[in-house]
């Protein structure tokens, strides 16, 4: 038996909450873990509250992504004592995962945890962590250097943001954080932000060109923010889009890339090859700063991860938070 954060939908409604499960229960997988830390991204409050139908089967233990040591494998490439970390791959929407003290999945699922990472520090960046490092890559495969021009980072204060402006600072681009929060301007700034403007300039109706402000783009909000975000590129940027937090519409314009040249990065990380999980992962442990990181983690115990999701969609944390799933 082990603990886990169960997700049930049956005729007495959809619910949520920590209960013992039988090992029998974990599903078909060639590599068994034994989860030390989870953590709780926007999908996972999406799917603990039920806001929007991210599980897909019932009963399903939550959690998008975990970090932990291997305890049975029947695949050669991990063996027991293997530290490893899993983002996406439908774990907790079809397949049981990680805000348990257990999980089962298919070793291509998995990722090596990268050496210089402990597990509590894998899941501080998580899936959201993990996204904008993906969204770095695809603006430098786009070919954007620090000289470039400005980075805007949309949704600064959540998970992808943080890390975001982190990673980049530490690149040594300038980097322009816009957030709902603007109290919060002197952490962003601490997070390597050289400039925090207000969501308010992005997130209502704009004009299909705007001025031509920063060189590249990381949104995860969407909406009217990335379509402004999008008609505030210059010429021949890009913009690395991974989010949906004010909507999934997309009220733009075609002017921006027939007028100048504006690429529009789609970035997966549900189902991203695993080639580019290694080089992301590889990158995050080369390129984020860990005192940074640690100064946007907060530790939650399991039994607080449903209050942790309600709070995320609410807006209410800042940064990650790690669950330890044996607290």
């Amino acid at each position: 038996m082990f603990k886990a954060l169960v997700i049930e939908k049956d005729d007495a409604g959809y619910r949520a909450g920590v209960k013992q499960v039988d090992d029998s229960a974990l599903p078909p997988g060639e590599v068994t873990v034994r989860v030390e830390y989870s953590t709780v991204n926007y999908k996972d409050g999406l799917a603990i509250t039920g806001k929007s139908p991210v599980v897909r089967k019932f009963p399903l233990n939550a959690g998008i992504d975990f970090a932990g040591t291997v305890e049975a494998s029947d695949d050669a490439r991990y063996k027991t004592g293997d530290r490893v970390v899993l983002n996406g791959w439908g774990v907790g929407e079809t397949h049981s995962g990680g805000l348990a003290q257990k999980a089962r999945v298919k070793a291509d699922w998995l990722v090596p945890l990268p050496a210089g990472l402990t597990t509590r520090q894998a899941m501080a960046i998580g899936t959201a962590g993990y996204t904008a490092m993906l969204c770095v890559l695809a603006l430098e495969h786009h070919g954007l250097t620090p000289a470039s021009g400005d980075i805007l980072v949309t949704g600064a204060n959540g998970g992808v943001g943080s890390v975001a402006i982190a990673v980049l600072a530490k690149l040594g681009y300038r980097v322009i954080a816009s957030t709902g929060r603007p109290q919060e301007a002197d952490h962003l700034k601490a997070l390597g932000a050289a400039e925090v403007i207000h969501r308010d300039e992005l997130a209502s109706p704009g004009k299909p060109l705007a001025k031509e402000r920063w060189a590249g783009v990381v949104d995860s909000v969407g909406s009217h923010t990335l379509a402004n975000a999008c008609a505030g590129t210059r010429y021949g940027g890009a913009v690395a889009a991974c989010g949906l937090a004010q909507g999934m519409d997309f009220p733009g314009s075609v002017a921006p890339f027939i007028l100048r040249g504006v690429t529009l990065y789609g970035i997966d990380s549900v189902m991203a090859p695993p080639a580019r999980r290694r080089a992301a992962w590889d990158r995050l442990a080369r390129d984020l700063d860990l005192a940074k990181l640690e100064s946007i983690t907060r530790e939650i115990a399991l039994a607080d991860a449903v209050q942790a999701g309600a709070d995320i969609l609410a807006g209410r944390i800042r940064g990650r938070v790690v669950v330890d799933v044996n607290a």
